[in-house]
């Protein structure tokens, strides 16, 4: 399966567009920042047609290490869980 990296995706956008490379890299990454900072104030990202970014809370829990089989103890700690909007979900099984 091929992968489409950032790089790729603002080469793209600079051929069907008339903004250059420098342009787009900063709007990119200026979008990326929004969705950081939202996630890392505990608030939902959601896209439009494409998807929802939520932030889940996992319990401290008891766990075991596979080698020693000795009990530890796993922090409690927080999780980004995506949901693909209908749109897209449609657009890949197409």
């Amino acid at each position: 399966m091929e992968k489409l990296t950032k790089k790729d995706i603002i080469s793209n956008i600079a051929e069907d567009s008339h903004l250059s490379k420098k342009d787009i890299t900063e709007v990119v990454d200026l979008a990326l920042t929004q969705i950081f900072e939202g996630l890392s104030e505990g608030k939902t990202v959601d896209l439009a047609g494409f998807g929802k970014f939520e932030i889940t809370e996992r319990k401290a829990r008891e766990g075991f290490n596979p080698l020693t089989k000795e009990k530890i103890q796993i922090e409690a700690s927080k999780s980004v869980k995506f949901k693909v909007a209908k749109a897209l979900k449609e657009a890949v099984n197409k």
